[in-house]
């Protein structure tokens, strides 16, 4: 088999691609062409080789037409990139015109004697012009996505104008007027950055847009209420701080998101990660295991520095004032272990150069082996002590004991207790930040890391906010901008505790070898198949405001979502009917929580309700199987799991009939939303119960008729009903809203016949 005619990534282009449209929109493309030049040299050439190899070039020229037709289109409109895109068209049309050339080899085979070049006499031009075209039509890739980076930074520009506006109003009506601007902005830009972020192949990149986007999502309703407070109050210090502080973040999260985009050198790019445990063991560990490989590497000097470099970065677990002398002693001991095994490997080392061994000693081998074990115990150690004290932080902060606190001091205009409760949230937020920092040690991934420091910069500047806001509750008690203000912030700050109780279950997922991402769930009903009573619904999105609203109760969904992931990692048999099932709905509500937060597969409210229809489908199936599981139950045990699972039913039912149930206007369907959304939770929160006490039963059952010999499985029922796997509708969708769409609509067009 030849090669393929693109040699690198980037198909001989020097031109970076950096999204997966670009990356996707070439593969008909390449398939085609690696056709065309891989066909098989065989001395007798069969009519069907020939019409095959006809049919295929012809295809290729007349997509080509057609995607350079576009491409000038893009040009015309777009007059910084007309000369770029105008020599990239005109090289796509010569290739295109070449290949046709070549490939025009008719009905007959030609006779070397009629002078007529083609791929079977031209194999080089073939290639050139195969290389042509791949370069050619990426650069017009490429430059077409530069029109969705101007998108972006236009929309950016709209939004930083108009919070300029908004900063300096002096009055209700303008602020009212100019807040509505701000949110179809808002949604605009929300929209147009967070498909970038879906279409972004680096993963880095991906988690500080998710970073940004997030402080913009949460900054929205915070700057609505502080605007308010500050024009409620105008003389108000507290007040007039609280709101400069949201507006400096959102120009922060709005910059960052251009230097992403953009690629943009700034400061905020050349910040490098600070040094992480995690990578410093890992890389600690290669170097010595490549001491296999090669004695002569590196120097004996140098291994002991990295070491010297990994232990220093364990002081921040040391030094801190809230690590137990229990940990800090186990922490130090690991660490002289360490460094003992190193010292070891070292000298078996030097022994082995003296000897000049060309491979590794049998001392070296066992050195080695100790060393590796004694990183890796320190790397556990280390893990165990920082999740296990954001644990521990979590559960003491999910009472919320000094927000409440702060709330009810504020409310009665007690200055001084208000004082005392600021004290007590700002210690936390210090526990927490640093928390967030021993957890970015050890998150495994630079992602986690990413999110780590996201969150570590949240709590930081999210706690002087609500301590702002309570000093302005306390000086005006009656107000009820004030306190709704108040209310915003506190929110805020529940909502990032569950986000990082999310991300320690992702840490823990990377620390165990699982990663934290979650399944696709790619059996969203195809158009026409289901909801038939929706065919005429208008799809519509979410604003800023209704997102906004939607945000906590998506958290949820998905807390509960990975509850019930956890609780189907118990199980032993993983093919279970109840926890394929399971897995499927746990998929489909994290696919809805997604939504709440304008990512993922679901676009439109049509889309969530198609969900929601596809997600009652799959409850009702799980309920058939739980009763075929009840039959096996004594009559205590049956009468338990037959109460939960006829709750079950009526969710699913309730949530097929909404999903089916056509509504009218915006309101209305925001409504529809929020109790699709609601009675997934409720279906979720049923679920949860039950399988804890259905794996019970499963073992139960498993090990008496173990122990009685069954040579059947005791779950297994020949009249069972076997579920019906749905086709995937969405395995090849492309979801992203890019100018590049109508290009690749145009590409796809090439992939018209199969390789034989």
């Amino acid at each position: 088999m030849a090669s393929s005619p693109c040699g690198n990534s980037n198909f001989d282009s020097g031109l970076e691609i950096k999204t997966r449209s670009v990356e996707q929109t070439l593969i008909p493309l390449v398939s085609q062409i690696t056709t065309l030049i891989n066909h098989k040299d065989k001395p007798k050439k069969s009519e069907r080789t020939l019409t095959a190899i006809h049919r295929v070039g012809q295809a290729v020229s007349v997509a080509v037409g057609r995607f350079v037709a576009v491409g000038e289109a893009i040009a015309a409109e777009n007059q910084e990139l007309k000369d770029e895109m105008g020599q990239a068209c005109f090289e796509a049309r010569k290739a295109g015109d070449a290949i046709a050339q070549l490939t025009d080899v008719g009905s007959s085979l030609p006779s070397p004697s009629d002078g007529r070049v083609t791929v079977f006499s031209d194999r080089t031009g073939m290639v050139k012009a195969a290389r042509l075209l791949l370069s050619s039509v990426t650069k017009v890739l490429v430059l077409a996505d530069r029109i969705v980076i101007k998108q972006i930074i236009t929309s950016r520009n709209k939004v930083l104008v108009t919070l300029d506006h908004l900063e300096r109003v002096s009055t209700f009506q303008e602020f009212v007027q100019i807040f509505s601007q701000f949110g179809n902005e808002m949604v605009e830009f929300a929209h147009l950055t967070g498909d970038r972020q879906n279409d972004l192949k680096d993963e880095k990149k991906k988690a500080r847009m998710a970073a940004a986007r997030a402080v913009l999502e949460k900054c929205t309703m915070m700057l609505l209420t502080a605007s308010k407070t500050c024009l409620r109050h105008p003389d108000c210090e507290s007040a007039r701080i609280n709101k400069d502080a949201v507006f400096h973040r959102m120009r922060c999260a709005l910059e960052q998101v251009i230097e992403i985009v953009t690629e943009a050198r700034s400061c905020g790019e050349n910040k490098v990660l600070p040094a992480n445990i995690y990578n410093g063991i890992k890389d600690f560990k290669s170097s010595v295991e490549g001491l296999r490989e090669n004695l002569y590497s590196l120097s004996p000097q140098s291994m002991c520095s990295q070491l010297e470099a990994l232990v220093e970065r364990t002081e921040d677990f040391t030094d801190s004032a809230y690590t137990s002398h229990e940990q800090r002693q186990a922490i130090l001991g690991l660490c002289q272990l360490a460094h003992q095994d190193t010292q070891q490997l070292v000298h078996a080392w030097v022994e082995a150069q003296s000897a000049h061994a060309k491979e590794a000693t049998e001392d070296m081998e066992v050195a080695i082996l100790k060393t590796c074990q004694s990183v890796s115990d320190l790397r556990r150690e280390l893990h165990k002590v920082a999740v296990g004290r954001a644990s521990d932080l979590l559960k003491v902060h999910g009472e919320q004991l000094p927000l409440r606190a702060l709330k009810a001091a504020g409310s009665e205009g007690n200055l001084e207790a208000v004082a005392e409760y600021s004290r007590t949230l700002t210690e936390q937020k210090e526990q927490l930040v640093e928390t967030c920092r021993l957890l970015c040690h050890v998150s495994g991934t630079e992602p986690l890391e990413i999110t780590c420091i996201h969150a570590e910069e949240t709590f930081h500047v999210i706690g002087p906010q609500i301590i702002s806001a309570a000093q302005t509750l306390a000086l005006h008690p009656s107000s009820k901008i004030a306190k709704e203000n108040l209310e915003v912030f506190c929110e805020a700050w529940e909502s990032q505790l569950c986000d990082m109780t999310l991300l320690l279950r992702e840490i823990n997922d990377v620390f165990e070898g699982r990663r934290g991402d979650k399944r696709p769930y790619l059996s969203l009903p195809r158009p026409g198949k289901h909801s038939t009573s929706l065919k005429s619904a208008k799809a519509v999105k979410l604003d800023a405001e209704e997102q906004t609203s939607m945000a906590k109760l998506g958290l949820e969904l998905r807390l509960l979502s990975s509850d019930v992931d956890t609780e189907l990692e118990k199980w032993e048999e993983q093919e279970h009917d109840i926890v394929r099932h399971s897995q499927s709905l746990a998929s489909m509500a994290y696919n809805m929580y997604l939504f709440t937060r304008g990512e993922g597969l679901l676009k439109t409210t049509l889309d969530l309700f198609h969900q929601a229809e596809v997600l009652s489908e799959e409850g009702l199936q799980l309920c058939s199987s739980l009763h075929t599981f009840s039959t096996q139950l004594v009559d205590e045990e049956n009468s338990s799991l037959v109460t939960e699972m006829e709750k079950l039913v009526a969710l699913c039912q309730q949530l097929q009939m909404g999903a089916k149930t056509p509504v009218q206007g915006k309101s209305a369907t925001f409504q529809k939303v929020d109790s699709s959304i609601q009675t997934t939770r409720g279906i979720l929160t049923v679920v949860l119960s039950l399988l804890p006490f259905c794996n019970k039963l499963n073992r139960k059952y498993k090990s008496e008729r173990s122990s009685l010999g069954s040579q059947q499985d005791w779950r297994e029922r020949p009249d069972a009903p076997t579920p019906v796997k749905e086709e995937g509708a969405l395995h090849s969708k492309n979801t992203n809203g890019f100018g590049v769409k109508s290009l690749e609509q145009h590409m796809a067009g090439l992939n018209l016949l199969e390789s034989k």
